[in-house]
This record gives structure tokens, C-alpha cells and sequence, in this order.
């Protein structure tokens, strides 16, 4: 009887799950391996429209047209299921083998029920895209964007109206295409050239856009092209993977489209448009370039027969300027400075900008390595001693107007010409010491000058010229910087150059592109602490590197031929090294040398790969506060998915990256969360693009898990946030949040992520803070925190032309 009980139960368990397999639900499993076979043959159609769709896109897009908003909705789908039907094949091999009673049942029936119900699913999500997409069109016009940048300008410009009614007036005759202005330095050409630009905000005159470009004595055509490209939205990793010859194309075809306005600031030479990628201006397009020089030769080198001088202020006019400057309370403080201050103004000879500093970027703490490197800074109080004593400087100088900040987080400073001119001539003992300082960057040299006194030859600046070689033997026992950088035909060195230069402290060979190793004398540079080979071609390290001692400071960025720094360990006294856009070199090797750095306080480093990324995690504590910038990309053959944070990482006073200031993470896979980040207080820019499976950057569950919130402002530093093609995001922290700091948002083809970090005291500059946004809904469709959360941001938003992922 027992047994009979049994065996009905037995039967009623197998003919439960049979009939579980055949009926309702079960279509899932039984229907499986058809399901399969349809679903690959279905995405194999899909990848095939979408490459013929990506064609007609880019085609027309090489022709100045704009792709429509609902194509790329649907690339962004189709690249989204593409990436989720990869996934599905992982475990396909293994529940196809679960599968029983000729593929009408299965061992485990609650996976292969929840697998078979994603196969059927996104087979009919499949379906649905292969569908909608067939296009008629998948492209249209521009639309008419009148962009003009306004340019700061002082209220009241002296003597300048006359001036800018003749300029303006001959640049709106149909037959000016290109107009020059010249006149001696200081004398107020950038003011006039500001002035017309900041006038075509004003006037209707049909322009498209209006793009502004200081040129400077060290012409080079790539930064031309860059910040031509910036304008017309083309910057991004494709941009800048492109050679010359095809930015070249791209300009030219995205211009000839515009009616456009070019202003070139301060040519010392030649401009030649179209080495640039510029149409040339004619009466039909109605383009316009304008550009202001010293010389009227150059005017003629760029075609203009008839340029406009700019001349110096008259007498009164100067003296109106000079005593606005200076101010009534000063001029009327003792009676003896009117007629003093009488003197200066006529010294200046009607130079308005001789009253004012204009012109030359260099960075803040580059300068300030410089410095260190020269000895004008002790380096006694570490690295955080050193800039701090650094900015210090540097806010003198602004504060005296010798120096002029500038940049979007004022990290860079520049300096007038004029004052240049002094500078120079104070470090030349007044005049009498000529080759002490020599500054010849930009004017065209072919080779290295020739000097008369080598050995009293201190400091030597021979940046962006086009010298193809360097011989010789000088002997330079004075020499402390020499700046070599910038030389595109540059291809060798010799080493003989090198032998009888012992005290030189800097040297700057970055940027020389087709530089692709250095001699073994540069051993022989045994006072050589900072060492610049950013954008060279270099393949490896010389292996007498290590002989340099001395060496703080190795900057190898964009070094993309770069295979191995094998030696680098040796470097004992190495503070910073640089390490971004180094394709070629693997770190899974390098990593062990690099932890042999004792005194390292500066990295910049790209990851491609999970091991990586936990070795950075799981390194000491000393090294991790080393880390200021990092790149995440994938290289398709690894992925980032979850890993497990070190314990001694869950608690904020264990912050493992407390340096970091910029985060860059481009096409990793894998990747749902980016909670880490909170192990990054000093967190100043993040870049998120084409994160296929990033759901929210910040999670709360795992944050309440970690434990590391307590005592920590989130996101505190960060001013600028950057997130492209994130199909799925949907939340970047579940709160509002402070934001003190931050300036920008800029969110493209993040369609689920509906609502921001924000509340009405969100932001603390909130006049200055810009949201940009594809044009569309998408901002429209953001759920605010309130109404006055929506009223104080919706005015910050700012559409982008294009898509920059």
C-alpha cells in the first residue's frame, strides 16, 4: 500500500512537471532552441540595417547635413540589444544543455522557464527594431544657429567708435572676404577685433556662426583646427584620433555649409586657410575672415591689398584712458602726481595696451614645476608646499596685472607681450647680456640658431619652429632650460647634442611627432629633473634613463607608439609621471615597477581591464594617493564588471584616492555602478561615455553597504559632469545634493535617466552653471525636485549642435 502511495506521487511529480513543460508557461522551454535559432538569424538582419543605415547617416552627414533625432534613438537600441543578445549567448551552450524529453522539458525548470522568456522576449524586441527601421530620410538641414560668442570689453573704449564704424562698414561691402587690421603691439587691434565680434550679436546680417582664434606668434595648424573643430561641435575621441588630412575634410565640409565669420587674432605670419580645412571667403558665400597683425606685409601674404592701421589713441585720448586707469582718488592724493602721472601717459605714446595684459597661456602648475625645477621654489615642504608657495606667486603677479588668469577654472595664466618684452629684457641684464636668454619660438627656424657664446647661454626656448634636426656638439655649462617642443618635422637627436650640458634642469621635447627615440647620451644629463615627452613616438624608455637621478618630473602622455617603460624603477627621485593616451603599453607588467616608486605624488593612468582596476584598488595606500587622473576604456576583450571593494576601503577615513581630480570612462562593459567614486573626494571631472550597462553612478545600496557615507560630501570638488550614450543610467545619486562647485552638466542620449541631483540650493554660482543637452524633450521631461528647483535650472540649459560621444 505504501508503495502504491508512493508511485502515485511519483507520477503525479513527473506528469506536473510534463505537463508544466507543454502547456502555458512551458511554451518557453519548448519553443526554446527555435527561439534561438530565429533570434540569431533576426540580429543578424538587424546588424546588417543598422550598417546600412550608419552608412546613409555618415554620408549625409559628410555632406553638412544633421542626423534625425529618431535614427539615433534607434542606433543607441539597437547597439543596446546587441550588447544584451552578447550576454544571452554567454549562458546559451549551458541551458540548451538543461533541456530534456527531446527539448519539451528541462532539469531546471525555473531557469530555462526565465531563460527562455528573455530569448522569446528579445526576440520580439528584435522583430520590433528590424521593423521601425526603415527609413525614407535619415538626415536633414542644419537649422539656422546664429552663434556668437560676447567677448569681455571695457564699458567706455577710447577713441574707438570712429574706428569701428570704418572697420565695420568695410567688412559688411560684398566684395571684403577678408580684411586685415595692423598696427604696432599694444596699440589696440584685439580691442577693435572684439568689437566687431561682439557687434555681430547685434546685427542681423544673416551669420551663422562666429568663430574667435588667438593665433599668437606659434602658428600651428592642428590647434587652429582643434578649436575650429570645438566650435562646430566635432571634438571628441574620433576627432582626435583622426590625422590631419581628414580633420581637414571634415572642416571644410561642415564650413562650406555655414555662412560663418573667422576672426584671427594677432597672425605673425601666413595663415593658410586651406592647410586648415577654411573655404576661402568669396561675394556668393558670404564668409568673412577677419585677423589683426603687426605687419602689413602679412596683410599682403593673405591677400589684403588694402588693410586697415590701427593707430595710437591721440594725446587727449590716452590721457583720458591713463586717468581712468589709475582713478581719480589716486590722482588727486598728492599734488604732485598729475603731472607725473602726465610723464608716464606720454611714455606709453597712445598705447592703450600698455595699460592693460593681454595674450599667452601657460598653466599654473606647470609654471610652478618649472620653478621647482629651476630652483626658485624649495621642494623641502613636498609637493602640496610647493604649489601651495606656487599659487602664492602666481596671485602676486595677477594681483600686480603682470600676469592675467584665465581658463574655465582659471588654471592658466598669460602675459601681454609688452610685459614679455621686459621680462626678456630684464633677464638679459638690461639689455647687455643678449644670448643669456634666447627666445626664438615660432619664427619659422629650419634648425637650431646659431650662437656666438654658447656658454653664456642660461635659458633657450626654440618651441614650434619646424627644425628637422638637431647636431652639434655646444658647449652649454650654464644652460639650465631648454624648450624643444613643438617641432613637427623633429625626427632625430643626436647625442653629441647633449654631452656638454651639465647643469640643465629642464627640457621640453613634447609634441614632436615624429620623434621616435633619444640618444644614450641623455644619461649624461645628470642635473635633469623635469623631462617632457608628451605626443613624441617614442617605442620605449632608453635604458640608461635610470642613471637619471635627479629626474622629478616624466610627462609621457599621448605617447601612442609607447611599448614598454621597463627601467622606470630606477628613476629614485621620480615625483610625477604621466601616463594618459599610451595605447600600446600594457600595465600588466608595468604596475610592479611602478609600485617601486617611493616618492611618487603625481599619476595619470589609463586602465583597459578588471585586473587592473582591482590592482589599483588593492595597491598601498601611499600609491593610491598618487593617482590624480585616470582613464577607463575597453578594449573588447575584458570586462569591468562587479568586483569587491577591499575591506580596509569601507570607511571614510580609508578615502583611497584622495587625490584624484579627473575620472575619464569610455565603453567599458560590464559596468552597472560606479560607487567607488566616493573614494574620491578631490573628484573635480568626470566623463562617462558609451557605458552600455551603467545603471545609476552612485548606488545606495552598495554605498549603505560600504559604509562610507558617513562624514562625506559627495561630489564636493566636482565641476564639471559629463555623461554620453548611457542608454540605461537612471539615476546618478538618489538625493539632491550640495554641488558647490560645480559649474557644468553636459547629458546626451541618456533617455531613461529622468531626474537630476538637484534642489533649489543646489549649485552655489548658479549665474555662471550651464546644463547641455541635446536638443529635444529630454530636458523637459526631467521630474524636478520642485517647482523652484525647475525655475532655477531650466534657464541653465544650453542645446549642443551635434553629438560629441
Amino acid at each position: 500500500m505504501g508503495g502504491c502511495i508512493s508511485f502515485q506521487i511519483s507520477c503525479d511529480q513527473v506528469l506536473n512537471r510534463v505537463g508544466s513543460c507543454f502547456c502555458g508557461k512551458g511554451n518557453y522551454i519548448r519553443n526554446l532552441e527555435t527561439n534561438l535559432v530565429a533570434l540569431e538569424k533576426a540580429m543578424g538582419v538587424l546588424k546588417a540595417r543598422r550598417d546600412d543605415v550608419l552608412t546613409r547617416v555618415q554620408r549625409e552627414e559628410g555632406k553638412g547635413q544633421e542626423r534625425l533625432h529618431e535614427v539615433q534613438v534607434w542606433l543607441t537600441s539597437v547597439q543596446t540589444i546587441e550588447t544584451n543578445f552578447h550576454d544571452l549567448n554567454v549562458t546559451r551552450t549551458v541551458e540548451l544543455q538543461r533541456l530534456c524529453l527531446f527539448g519539451v522539458c528541462s532539469k531546471n525548470l525555473k531557469s530555462s522557464f526565465h531563460y527562455g522568456r528573455r530569448v522569446s522576449l528579445m526576440l520580439k524586441e528584435v522583430e520590433d527594431l528590424k521593423s521601425n527601421g526603415v527609413f525614407e530620410v535619415v538626415s536633414e538641414p542644419p537649422a539656422m544657429r546664429y552663434v556668437v560668442e560676447e567677448r569681455p570689453l571695457q564699458p567706455i573704449i577710447f577713441g574707438g567708435e570712429t574706428m569701428l564704424e570704418r572697420a565695420w562698414n568695410r567688412l559688411m561691402d560684398d566684395e571684403t572676404g577678408v580684411m586685415g587690421l595692423y598696427g604696432m603691439g599694444g596699440v589696440g587691434k584685439t580691442t577693435l577685433l572684439t568689437q566687431i565680434n561682439n557687434k555681430f550679436r547685434e546685427a542681423v546680417v544673416g551669420v551663422q556662426i562666429v568663430i574667435w582664434i588667438v593665433v599668437s606668434n606659434d602658428l600651428r595648424v592642428e590647434k587652429i583646427q582643434d578649436e575650429i573643430a570645438d566650435k562646430l561641435g566635432l571634438v571628441g575621441e574620433e576627432w582626435n584620433r583622426k590625422e590631419e588630412r581628414h580633420k581637414v575634410t571634415d572642416i571644410h565640409t561642415h564650413m562650406k555649409k555655414k555662412k560663418f565669420v573667422l576672426l584671427l587674432d594677432d597672425i605673425w605670419r601666413k595663415v593658410d586657410l586651406t592647410e586648415i580645412g577654411v573655404p576661402f571667403p568669396t561675394k556668393e558665400n558670404g564668409c568673412k575672415v577677419v585677423f589683426t597683425t603687426r605687419s602689413s606685409e602679412v596683410c599682403g601674404h593673405m591677400g589684403v591689398d588694402d588693410p586697415i592701421e590701427v593707430q595710437c589713441l591721440a594725446k587727449k585720448e590716452a590721457w583720458d584712458l591713463f586717468k581712468r586707469k589709475v582713478g581719480p582718488l589716486t590722482l588727486k592724493s598728492h599734488p604732485s602726481i598729475p603731472e607725473q602721472a602726465r610723464k608716464v601717459a606720454e611714455k606709453c605714446c597712445g598705447l592703450p595696451l600698455a595699460l592693460n595684459v593681454i595674450d599667452y597661456l601657460i598653466e599654473k602648475e606647470k609654471l610652478i614645476d618649472y620653478w621647482t625645477c629651476e630652483g626658485f621654489i624649495s621642494e623641502k615642504k613636498g609637493r602640496e608646499g610647493t604649489i601651495n608657495q606656487g599659487y602664492e606667486i602666481i596671485g602676486t603677479l595677477v594681483r600686480a596685472c603682470l600676469l592675467l588668469e584665465e581658463g574655465s577654472n582659471r588654471s592658466k595664466v598669460k602675459m601681454h607681450d609688452v610685459v614679455r618684452e621686459m621680462a626678456l629684457w630684464i633677464s638679459s641684464d638690461l639689455g647687455e647680456n643678449r644670448e643669456k636668454c634666447i627666445v626664438r619660438a615660432g619664427v619659422g627656424l629650419c634648425e637650431v640658431p646659431e650662437v656666438e657664446r654658447w656658454s653664456s647661454v642660461e635659458r633657450m626656448s626654440l618651441m614650434n619652429n619646424k627644425i628637422e634636426e638637431i647636431s652639434g656638439s655646444p658647449k652649454c655649462p650654464k644652460l639650465t632650460t631648454l624648450f624643444l617642443q613643438g617641432n613637427m618635422p623633429l625626427a632625430s637627436i643626436s647625442g653629441e647634442f647633449f654631452r656638454f650640458m651639465p647643469n640643465l634642469a629642464v627640457l621640453d621635447l613634447s609634441q614632436n611627432s615624429r620623434l621616435d627615440g633619444l640618444p644614450e647620451e641623455i644619461s649624461e644629463l645628470v642635473s635633469l629633473r623635469y623631462l617632457d615627452l608628451s605626443r613624441t613616438m617614442i617605442r620605449r624608455l632608453p635604458a640608461c634613463l635610470g642613471k637619471l637621478k635627479k629626474l622629478m618630473h616624466l610627462h609621457l602622455e599621448g605617447t601612442r607608439s609607447l611599448r614598454s617603460i621597463q627601467g622606470i624603477s630606477k628613476l629614485s627621485s621620480l615625483r610625477t609621471l604621466t601616463l594618459l593616451r599610451c595605447n600600446k603599453l600594457s600595465f600588466d607588467d608595468s604596475l610592479k615597477e611602478l609600485f617601486l616608486l617611493k616618492h611618487l605624488e603625481v599619476l595619470t593612468i589609463e586602465v583597459e581591464s578588471k585586473m587592473i582596476l582591482e590592482q589599483l584598488f588593492y595597491s598601498p595606500l601611499w600609491w593610491r594617493k598618487c593617482i590624480q587622473t585616470v582613464v577607463f576604456k575597453n578594449t573588447g576583450e575584458d570586462s569591468f564588471g562587479f568586483f569587491t571593494l577591499p575591506t580596509n576601503l569601507r570607511s571614510p577615513k580609508g578615502l583611497c584616492f584622495q587625490n584624484l581630480t579627473s575620472v575619464a570612462i569610455e565603453g567599458c562593459k560590464g559596468l552597472k555602478d560606479l560607487t567607488w567614486l566616493l573614494f574620491a573626494p578631490k573628484l573635480i571631472h568626470l566623463r562617462l561615455t558609451n557605458l552600455s550597462q551603467l545603471e545609476e553612478v552612485v548606488s545606495k545600496e552598495r554605498a549603505d553597504k560600504q559604509q562610507v557615507l558617513q562624514g562625506v560630501l559627495p561630489f564636493e570638488n566636482l565641476e564639471t559632469l559629463v555623461m554620453l550614450n548611457l542608454p540605461v543610467v537612471e539615476s546618478i545619486y538618489w538625493t539632491p545634493l550640495p554641488f558647490p562647485c560645480l559649474r557644468e552638466m553636459h547629458i546626451e542620449l541618456c533617455p531613461r535617466l529622468r531626474k537630476l541631483p538637484l534642489d533649489s540650493n543646489s549649485v552655489a554660482e548658479v549665474e555662471g552653471f550651464v546644463i547641455k543637452c541635446e536638443a529635444g524633450d529630454w530636458i523637459e521631461g526631467i521630474e524636478w525636485e520642485d517647482e523652484a528647483t525647475r525655475l532655477r535650472f531650466l534657464s541653465s540649459r544650453k542645446m549642443v549642435v551635434g553629438y560629441c560621444y
